[in-house]
């Protein structure tokens, strides 16, 4: 199932706004890194300076998983601007991310 693209203005984060991204991975492992750089990409080209990562390793501290109810990894959340979104995988299906995270703006 193919999430819905923002159609207007109202439907996804206006352009100033600030992301607060927290991505859970484990250790150095493949897809974790392949999440992270895929992230940072993604942030680059269309946020700007316009957000935060934070990356959570489980391999340190499992019980950092339950704040956000983590049951799988690699998993991204976005904490800020509310309400939370998750996106579960290594984040290399660019527009499900940012359809996920209501980045994309598309006119009619």
């Amino acid at each position: 199932m193919t999430p819905e693209i923002a159609t207007d203005a109202s439907e996804a984060i206006p352009e100033e706004t600030f992301c607060h991204l927290r991505l859970y991975v484990a250790g150095q492992s493949p897809k974790s890194l392949k999440a992270l750089t895929n992230l940072k990409r993604l942030c680059e080209e269309h946020l700007e300076s316009r957000y935060q990562i934070e990356v959570i390793d489980l391999a340190d501290d499992p019980r950092l998983a339950t704040e956000d109810e983590i049951i799988a990894i690699p998993t991204l959340v976005r904490k800020l601007p509310e309400p939370t979104r998750r996106i579960i995988g290594d984040l290399s299906d660019a527009e499900r991310v940012i359809v996920g995270l209501e980045l994309l703006r598309r006119d009619d």
